[in-house]
Formats: C-alpha cells, sequence, structure tokens
C-alpha cells in the first residue's frame, strides 16, 4: 500500500499517554461546551449517548480489530495537520463546529497514522456515526426547522377538517375556534427528528443484521419523526376543539412529546417487521 512506513506494530505507552495528554488540552474547552450544550438543550441532548455507542460498537469490534495487521501510514500525518488546520479556523473564527468536526478528523488522523487503513475502515461506522453528537450549525438548524414548522401546520390544517375542525392556517398559525396554535420551533419536529436518526442507527445496528435493512431503518427515521410530530400537532388540534384550550396548552401538550417518541418507535418497529425483522442470521458488518 502505498504512503505506509516500517512504522513498529505496537505503540508504546508513553506516545499514547502524549497524544491523549495534547488532545485533551487542545480540545477541552471545546469539549466543555460541547456537553454544556447537551445538557441545556433537548434539541441535542441525544449527544450524550453518542460517544457510548460508539465505544460499545468498538468493544463489541475488539477481537476483530485485534486481529487486524497494523500497517502504518504516513499520509495520517496529512489528516492530523488537516485537522489541526480547521481547528485553527475555527477558533479564529468563533465556529463551533468546525472546532468540533476538527476533533473527528483528528481521530481518524492518528488511527490512519499509527494502524493504518484497514484499521481505519473496520473502525469506519463507530467513527461516522460520532458526527452525530456535533450539533448543526444554526445557519442550517434554522433552515431544516423552519420548512418543517410550515410543513407540520400545512398537513395539521389539511387533516384537521377532515376531522371535524374548522381551521384557518396563516403560516405557521393555525386558528381554532377556540384557540390559536403556533408551530414553533420547537414544534417543527427537529428535536425528535435528530435523536430518532441517532436511535434507529443503534436498533438497526442492535437488532438487524443486514446491511440494507439498517439503512433503510436510517433512512425512514426521518419520515417516521415527522408523521409522529404532525400527530402531535393534530392530537393538540384536536384535544382544543372537543374538549378545552385549557387542557391542549397544559398537561396533555406536555405529555405529547412521550407519546410522540412511542409513536414514532412503534413505526420503526413495525417497518422492522414489514423487512423481515431481522431474520437474517448472518454475521453483522460494519
Amino acid at each position: 500500500m502505498r504512503g505506509e512506513t516500517t512504522f513498529q506494530p505496537s505503540i508504546p505507552f508513553w506516545q499514547i499517554g502524549t497524544l491523549l495528554a495534547v488532545t485533551i488540552w487542545l480540545y477541552w474547552s471545546i469539549l466543555f461546551h460541547l456537553v454544556a450544550q447537551w445538557s441545556s438543550s433537548q434539541d441535542f441532548s441525544h449527544g450524550f449517548i453518542v460517544p457510548v455507542f460508539s465505544a460499545f460498537v468498538i468493544w463489541q469490534e475488539r477481537r476483530k480489530l485485534a486481529s487486524l495487521p497494523r500497517r502504518p501510514s504516513s499520509f495520517g500525518l496529512l489528516i492530523v495537520a488537516i485537522a489541526m488546520c480547521i481547528l485553527i479556523i475555527g477558533q479564529l473564527g468563533a465556529e463551533l463546529f468546525l472546532s468540533r468536526v476538527s476533533l473527528l478528523i483528528l481521530l481518524a488522523g492518528l488511527v490512519v497514522l499509527f494502524c493504518g487503513w484497514r484499521c481505519f475502515r473496520a473502525l469506519l461506522f463507530p467513527w461516522a456515526f460520532l458526527f452525530l453528537m456535533i450539533p448543526i450549525p444554526t445557519i442550517i438548524f434554522n433552515q431544516i426547522a423552519f420548512p418543517l414548522q410550515l410543513f407540520a401546520s400545512q398537513v395539521a390544517s389539511a387533516i384537521l377538517p377532515l376531522l371535524g375542525v374548522p381551521v384557518l392556517r396563516e403560516g405557521n398559525l393555525i386558528n381554532l375556534a377556540t384557540m390559536q396554535l403556533q408551530v414553533a420551533e420547537a414544534c417543527s419536529g427537529i428535536r425528535s427528528l435528530m435523536m430518532l436518526i441517532a436511535l434507529s442507527i443503534i436498533y438497526g445496528y442492535l437488532m438487524e443484521r443486514r446491511i440494507w435493512a439498517r439503512w433503510v431503518l436510517a433512512a425512514a427515521s426521518i419520515p417516521i419523526a415527522i408523521a409522529a410530530n404532525n400527530v402531535r400537532i393534530i392530537g393538540t388540534g384536536l384535544l382544543a376543539h372537543y374538549w378545552s384550550s385549557d387542557v391542549a396548552e397544559g398537561y396533555y401538550h406536555t405529555s405529547w412529546g412521550l407519546l410522540t417518541w412511542m409513536i414514532s418507535l412503534v413505526m420503526l418497529w413495525a417497518l422492522h417487521r414489514l423487512l423481515g425483522g431481522g431474520s437474517d442470521k448472518g454475521d453483522p458488518k460494519l
């Protein structure tokens, strides 16, 4: 393989310790604010489970990884250099997304540098999954959330009249006879969408051995999250019309979040059953 060097197959512990200390020193502030954002924002609270699952996958594949021959590649130095450039750009421009992404690129570079491309290919799935722990930039988040708000309000205003509830929609506002429903950013479905993507990947890895079925489950998480959120908005409109606006805005409105998750998971499970329910007993591949 081109770019391979004659590095020793084993990594001295002092090198691992030094690299770990330098990485922590470079990224301590970035990681601290990342964890703080997971804690403070419901949109990205799933970030806590992402690195845990990646570590679990690596642990599950530890025997396979240990059996792979280590062929360190000097090309990893270039990847590390690119990661450092991205880190500098992110820090100078106060761009958290770039700074955080640079950490994952650095990890990729270190794996290639010390273990080689074959090891990195074996770690590609848990490494790529780590990108889901990084909150997307606000400008992209808004570009996704606002169309979802409009779509959810359009679907609700189309279905509610079929259920006997007259509505008048103005953008993301749904005017009922008893109250006005505002499909705010929190009701756009972006929260359940981001988390359900991560959970569908985890579910597919744990419950399904066929690679193509895992891809289908992951892709289906997007329409499932959107559909479940629409059920939530329609249910709120029905409560407001047939019960009372106080009920729609009170405890039942809050509990709709849990119900939305139950609907999403049931739909994901039902799709899995339609796909065969993991009947293939072949060995999973990363």
